[in-house]
């Protein structure tokens, strides 16, 4: 089975990097040269760290790496795809582009599937021309370290298409959450929402701070990370472009995102990929 995955960013490259420890031959691709690069440093990176740490063997990392291969032209990649996963920006008109490309370029028998966190099967199955073939598997973020993917049924999706996409995610390590009917954010996105919408609004109404919230979260729920934590490692500009997406479809002003969270990306504050988000960080991400 080969995987191509469209979009080298944090989660695209790590998706793929989790299709090639599981022993299948995967495919990393970009327009952007140097963002292939900078993905294979970071994996490389990361991957040794958890070599050091006893968490992998070196064995199954230099085997990983001669599964993954990084490649800029997506025709020559898709040619012989198996399975396509696209992990680009949250933008319906930017993704529908892509899969119209795809449905074109891929293998008539090629399922296509995005990795979008909200946006529903419905809003882009039908550019592919393949809706039939077409699904939703999201992984969480860090995807090397997440345990749980959802796989979202569109109202086109097949039964085989379903049960291949359930089967993939199993056989890659990861436990499926299986939606049999599309809604917007999914599953454990809507529950994360309403926490980090809560969260926003007790900081805007000055009911605590960023950091009291966040203990909250972890000293009296439990929970690994606080919501702003969360949103800084993600990357605040994901939740935007999520909540620009639901304003579009919906029109209600609540659907908006949140005065704080324009501030910040319209800053270019954007959580620890640019240093700053909730939080400022220094070079190692502290």
């Amino acid at each position: 089975m080969k995987v191509l995955v469209v979009g080298a960013g944090a989660m695209g490259s790590q998706v793929g990097m989790v299709v090639a420890l599981a022993g299948l031959e995967a495919v990393v691709c970009d327009v952007s040269v140097q963002a292939l690069a900078d993905a294979e440093a970071s994996l490389r990176q990361r991957l040794a760290g958890q070599v050091a740490n006893g968490r992998r063997t070196q064995e199954a990392v230099d085997g990983a790496f001669a599964r993954l291969r990084f490649e800029s032209n997506l025709e020559f990649a898709a040619a012989d795809a198996d399975l396509v996963i696209e992990a680009i920006v949250e933008k319906v008109d930017a993704k529908r582009a892509l899969f119209a490309e795809l449905g074109r370029l891929t293998q008539p028998h090629a399922i296509l599937a995005s990795n979008s966190s909200s946006i529903v099967p419905s809003k882009l199955a039908d550019a592919s021309g393949r809706p039939d073939r077409f699904v939703n598997i999201h992984f969480f973020n860090p995807a090397l370290v997440m345990k749980a993917a959802e796989v979202v049924r569109g109202p086109e999706t097949s039964d085989a298409t379903m049960k291949s996409a359930v089967d993939f995610v199993e056989r890659i390590g990861k436990t499926p959450i299986v939606l049999d009917k599309e809604i917007f954010g999914f599953a454990a996105n809507r529950l994360l929402n309403a926490v980090r919408d809560e969260a926003i609004r007790l900081y805007e109404d000055g009911y605590a701070s960023v950091q009291a919230i966040d203990t909250a979260a972890k000293a009296a729920l439990g929970y690994p990370m606080g919501p702003f934590e969360l949103m800084d490692l993600t990357g605040i500009d994901i939740g935007y472009h999520v909540k620009k997406e639901r304003y579009a479809e919906t029109g209600d002003p609540a659907d908006l995102p949140s005065r704080s969270v324009t501030e910040l990306v319209e800053s270019g504050h954007l959580g620890r990929k640019t240093g700053r988000g909730w939080y400022t960080y220094d070079k190692t991400g502290t």
